[in-house]
């Protein structure tokens, strides 16, 4: 098969190719346009973009030949994932950095040789940096799809893009769901940095990614089986004292849910708590016992005040006792020597907390700290209801006093290891003066006395 034949373009193509320019439409008026022009010429007659998104233009001596849109990344896409090589969670956690060539059309009338292969070209060179001035973050890799039957991807092939494969046949939406058309796609995608993919599948984000794993939202990974186990405890254990005309959502439910959503670092009330419930599946809300919707069938996930109502009434120490339990239900008895003392001031909750851990981290009580008071009485109480003996405990110098020290060793049976710092002079001199080499013999001789024997 012989070489194929370079096009030789006229002066007139070449003056378009050099002297095109990328617009990024921005003007509520020129989207408008744009999505009229696309709706009107796109095989596909729809211009909606889901999530965060770009327009562009292509634009020569003031006439625009070609349009093209921008979108958030498929959320499910077998081919690409595996590609790229990460796991499921950092695929929900890291999308973001990838964005979809959505609509890419030339106007009619506009054709010309090399127009759409330039016209990608530039886009993809300042993409990433126009999606991080209008959405706060880069782009590591692109994503489009071709329809086989009236397309091959010429433009992308030209343009460095990978053909993967093809999708399985589903249409996207809305933000989480799809639609089955059976007409599977091409996939094609383009690095826009190097070694993007290794980037993406890393342990850590580059700094500058970073922050798009940071904003998305904890979800929940509780299999039913775990979920049901915390319920039955807090369901024996934990008496119901709300009205029964607010039951909709039982106490066991809401419980669990809060203990999941703690545990997977939702800490700042009741608001990131119920946007932490509505990222629950079917059978998650199903196992809590939530009821359905009666028009539309969907569970129905609490609110920002069903939440608050729960955290005020609930006996605090009969839901500490619950979930040491079921702690000890689910990994074992602590194997671990070392009880860590931790005092926190909560940044949302304008109060303060003492932990106790081990030193893997395992939790072993926790306490609030009353108005009017520091946390010094309130770790007493707290190491006060655990079995010391054998153990070492550990604190900062806030909790070293004689009466918690005689507290741990002589009342409990424990060890200490606490800090002393300079303002505590008296002991930290005391101290010092028992490391310190001494000017006489302990013994009654000036040298051993054995050393003449």
């Amino acid at each position: 098969m012989g070489k194929s034949k370079r096009v030789r373009l006229q002066a007139s193509e070449q003056d378009v190719l050099d002297s095109l320019r990328i617009v990024v439409l921005r003007d509520p008026n020129e989207v408008a346009r744009c999505d009229r022009l696309i709706v009107e010429h796109h095989y596909l007659h729809d211009a909606t973009l889901v999530g965060e998104h770009l327009r562009y233009a292509a634009v020569y001596r003031g006439n625009g030949l070609a349009l093209a849109s921008w979108s958030a990344a498929a959320l499910h896409l077998r081919d690409r994932d595996q590609f790229i090589g990460w796991t499921h969670e950092q695929c929900r956690r890291r999308r973001a950095l990838i964005a979809n060539n959505a609509r890419l059309l030339v106007l009619p009338g506009s054709q010309c040789p090399n127009l759409i292969s330039r016209f990608m070209k530039l886009m993809l060179q300042r993409l990433s940096g126009d999606w991080e001035e209008r959405w706060g973050h880069p782009i590591a890799l692109v994503e489009t799809f071709v329809d086989p039957k009236l397309y091959q991807g010429t433009a992308y092939k030209v343009s460095g893009w990978s053909h993967l494969g093809k999708t399985a046949g589903w249409k996207r939406d809305a933000d989480d769901y799809y639609i089955k058309h059976d007409s599977p796609k091409q996939i094609w995608v383009r690095e826009l940095v190097r070694k993007a993919c290794v980037k993406l599948r890393a342990l850590d984000l580059p700094e500058s990614w970073a922050k798009v794993e940071a904003a998305v939202a904890p979800k929940c990974t509780y299999r039913v089986g775990p979920i049901l186990s915390l319920m039955e405890l807090f369901k024996s254990r934990i008496r119901e004292f709300r009205r029964p005309q607010s039951l909709g959502y039982p106490l066991p439910g809401m419980l669990s849910v809060i203990v999941m959503a703690m545990a997977t670092g939702v800490r700042k009330g009741p608001e990131d708590l119920a946007e932490y419930a509505d990222s629950l599946s079917s059978g998650q809300l199903r196992a809590l016992n939530f009821r359905r919707d009666r028009r539309t069938g969907r569970y129905r996930t609490p609110k920002r005040t069903t939440f608050r109502r729960v955290l005020e009434g609930v006996d605090a120490s009969e839901l500490e006792k619950v979930l040491l339990e079921w702690q000890e239900q689910m990994i074992g008895p602590t194997q671990d020597t070392l009880v860590v003392v931790d005092g926190k001031k909560l940044r949302h909750g304008g109060a303060e907390i003492v932990n106790m851990v081990d030193g893997n981290g395992r939790f072993l009580g926790s306490a609030l700290t009353p108005d009017k008071t520091n946390e010094i009485p309130i770790a007493r109480e707290v190491l006060a209801r655990l079995n010391l003996q054998g153990r070492t405990v550990l604190a900062d110098a806030l909790h070293t006093c004689a009466e918690t020290a005689r507290q741990i060793h002589f009342e409990q049976g424990g060890d200490y290891l606490l800090t002393v710092k300079l303002n505590q002079k008296d002991l930290h001199q005391t101290l010092e003066k028992l490391f310190e080499e001494q000017p006489f013999s302990p013994s009654a001789y000036v040298e051993d006395p054995g050393a003449d024997a």
